[in-house]
């Protein structure tokens, strides 16, 4: 590991958070776009705190303290018991693996204020602040550190091999861990928050609420390719052992399956509705990112545009039949976007991943165990979790506010004074 070269990929990192931010904005009304702005900000900042304090200890690294029970004649490790604030000591370098603590607090510092941003979007124009900051404090200090040591810190997936004799569940870039957590998070969200007022008729038919700023959106692309190359490539090397030599390989395919990811989107809409749809182009874009995420440079070139090319096909038709089908409102498509094109970058490491040793039915399965993880446990896990917290600190802001929108009733002024905003005609008042 060149130690110079992950500090520079992580220091990438928050111009992915920049670009998820404007993606969210963009994406909802411009009453609530301010808050939008804010939102990320809080939930960042909140995670961010929350893990240093408390995640970072339960999140671990290989070799520290545990919490593991025994089961079935095997002993499962489940949850780092390190004492608080303990994953400090050493960074002054009083300890040998000092340099390696302190990268990788620095990486999941953001990639936990990253999975905390996904929700957002599914809970556009209606999630009140206080319960942003308080499900990104969940999130950044429980669901997040709990899947993260299962996977980066020596947890039982990351040990399948050596205890089923399968092999290892591989997410060398984080779309299990950062993305398909943090999308579970946003389907829990838009199941307690409901959907926005106007978006679905009593027949149940669905009405189309557009983004207010597209080129926001589509400049918030941009910069999340610089910020992805950043997390996968510093991951790669803190986790996996990636070399300098393989860094390009984690950018070029990055930028495939990113590519493959939008003009499929393009493709798809342009045939289905005559004109390419520019949100769920972004969409694309974003989700071939999530989907290379699992992989980086363990697969080809060829196979990183295959990825990208499911992707953006993957989640034009997910985001319909989420809209139309189940009647969930996720303004962003953060559902089908992370988690859904996560999970499916997690089976493509089993499929087409290039490995030393074992053979392609046992990769598949221990790709196959980590995404029966994420739905079985994590899912309920947290829905319970912000269930419960709904009870203390409600989600959904006051009819009032929905029609006021979120900037005038949590903010006190909106987001372009000197312009007028005309309130959404199909929203009925």
């Amino acid at each position: 590991m060149s130690p110079v070269l992950c500090l520079l990929s992580i220091m990438l990192m928050p111009l992915a958070a920049a670009g998820l931010s404007l993606i969210h904005q963009g994406l909802g009304r411009s009453r609530s776009a301010a808050h939008a702005m804010l939102a990320s900000l809080c939930a960042l900042a909140v995670s961010a705190i929350v893990f240093v304090m408390v995640g970072s200890s339960w999140a671990g690294l290989p070799g520290d303290p545990i919490h593991s029970f025994l089961a079935g004649g095997v002993r499962w490790d489940w949850l780092g018991a390190a004492p608080f604030f303990a994953h400090t000591a050493g960074l002054d370098g009083a300890r040998a693996d000092g340099l390696t603590r302190a990268l990788t607090l620095c990486l999941q510092l953001f990639a936990a204020g990253m999975a905390a941003m996904v929700p957002l979007s599914a809970g556009t124009d209606r999630w009140r602040l206080a319960s942003i900051c308080s499900a990104s404090a969940l999130l950044g200090g429980v669901f997040y550190p709990l899947f993260a040591h299962w996977v980066w810190g020596g947890g039982w997936l990351a040990q399948l091999g050596a205890t089923f004799g399968i092999s290892q569940f591989v997410d060398l870039g984080g779309a299990g861990v950062v993305q398909s957590v943090g999308g579970l998070m946003a389907l829990s969200v838009a199941w307690i928050a409901g959907p926005r007022r106007g978006k679905f008729s009593d027949d149940g038919m669905a009405t189309a609420i557009p983004g207010h700023n597209i080129v926001l959106v589509l400049f918030g692309c941009l910069l999340a390719l610089v910020g992805w190359i950043g997390l996968d490539s510093a991951a790669s090397m803190l986790f996996y052992g990636a070399t300098l030599e393989q860094v390009p390989g984690v950018i070029v395919n990055a930028m495939l399956s990113a590519s493959a990811g939008c003009l499929a989107a393009v493709v798809v809409t342009r045939a289905r509705y005559r004109k390419p749809d520019a949100s769920l182009a972004a969409n694309g874009w974003i989700a071939g990112l999530v989907a290379g995420s699992a992989s980086c440079a363990l697969i080809s070139p060829v196979a990183a545009l295959d990825t990208g090319l499911v992707s953006g096909v993957l989640v034009t038709c997910v985001i319909e039949i989420f809209e139309l089908r189940l009647l969930v409102d996720d303004p962003g498509g953060a559902v089908s976007v992370h988690a859904v094109a996560g999970m499916w970058g997690l089976l493509v490491v089993g499929l087409f991943g290039q490995f030393s040793s074992g053979t392609r039915k046992e990769h598949i399965l221990a790709q196959l165990v980590g995404i029966a993880a994420l739905l079985g446990f994590m899912l309920p896990l947290i829905h319970a979790g912000n269930l419960l917290l709904n009870r203390f600190v409600p989600y959904r802001v006051d009819p009032d506010g929905d029609w006021q929108g979120m900037d005038i009733r949590e903010l006190g002024a909106g987001a372009y004074p000197e312009f007028v905003v005309h309130a959404d005609e199909f929203v009925p008042r």
